[in-house]
């Protein structure tokens, strides 16, 4: 029910272009939302990057209804868009950071660095609240994805953000265990405020610009 309470939330900070933002000389950075999620659902997690003076990007790939044989080869065509011949940092929320880390370890050289928000990329892919509704819309068992669900960290900088206060994934699939991310940041807020609360969003992005500070 809590989390259920950010849509009104989600709703009111969902306006806006859906273009890039933030300054154009700006490093950039690539936002891949969550299950069932779009770019108007991140809206906000942009706002608050391209405040930071992030060059901020959608993932223009409409909503996220799961794992696809394919979605990868779209996400390396989406980065090549984007891609100026500076690495992009990569930020996805919750199935978003699945995405995100088979991404980097696809393209690394192309990648700054990876951060999951509440992510379920480690342990057991049942430990969360929506994964009937998942088996559901994406046509395939939870732990029989299209896409290979690899623990080791990807081959780029790592972070990993989790919440206590997450209603949807288990504190130990977001969290993951030693060697499954370089850094893991507890971050107290709902799984939906990630993307969606004023607050929460800038503090993601305070932990991303500290743990950049320790990975040049």
């Amino acid at each position: 029910m809590s989390e259920a309470g950010y849509l009104l939330s989600r709703t009111a900070h969902g306006f806006g272009h859906l273009d890039a933002r933030g300054p154009e000389d700006g490093e950039p950075a690539l936002v891949i939302p969550g299950f069932v999620a779009n770019d108007r659902t991140t809206m906000e997690l942009r706002r608050a990057l391209a405040e930071a003076g992030w060059r901020v990007y959608p993932w223009s790939m409409g909503w996220n209804l799961g794992a696809t044989e394919d979605i990868i080869d779209r996400l390396r065509k989406r980065l090549d868009e984007i891609w100026d011949g500076r690495p992009v940092l990569i930020i996805g929320w919750s199935l978003g950071g699945i995405f995100a880390r088979e991404l980097a370890r696809a393209v690394p050289d192309k990648v700054r660095a990876v951060t999951t928000l509440g992510s379920p990329f480690s342990g057991d892919a049942h430990w969360n609240n929506v994964w009937r509704l998942y088996e559901w819309v994406a046509g395939h068992k939870v732990d029989e994805p299209p896409v290979e669900r690899i623990f080791e960290k990807p081959p780029v900088p790592t972070l990993a953000i989790w919440s206590p206060k997450d209603g949807i994934v288990a504190i130990r699939a977001a969290k993951g265990l030693a060697g499954e991310s370089d850094e893991a940041v507890e971050l107290s807020c709902g799984h939906m405020a990630f993307a969606v609360s004023q607050s929460a969003t800038r503090k993601v992005v305070r932990e991303i610009d500290s743990f950049l500070k320790k990975h040049p």
